[in-house]
């Protein structure tokens, strides 16, 4: 089934602490919970491998059951909250729906 991945930095004057605290408390259990996902992590960029600073400090993935579900699931007045405070949080987030070859 597909998977979405998500690159993100976070936009001037959010700090790392209050994203962090959101992605923990809230995005992460109200998304895993979804009937649509099978499982949802966030990563936090360390580095490029071989040295560097890596372009996006945040990755999102998400491992669907169904796409098509996945609308129905965003649709909801809580997941509408959820991706409005990310959305406030998140610069110009680049969502990547993928499929396993």
């Amino acid at each position: 089934m597909a998977k979405i991945v998500v690159l993100f930095n976070l936009k001037a004057g959010v700090s790392v602490a209050d994203y962090e605290r959101f992605a923990r408390e809230t995005d992460l259990p109200i998304v895993n919970k979804l009937p649509s996902v099978h499982s949802f992590e966030v990563l936090k960029s360390q580095s490029l491998l071989g040295g560097g600073a890596a372009p996006y400090q945040y990755i999102e993935i998400i491992d669907l059951k169904s796409l098509e579900q996945l609308g129905q699931d965003v649709s909801t007045e809580a997941m509408q909250k959820v991706a409005a405070t990310f959305q406030s949080m998140a610069e110009n987030p680049q969502f990547i729906v993928t499929e396993p070859l």
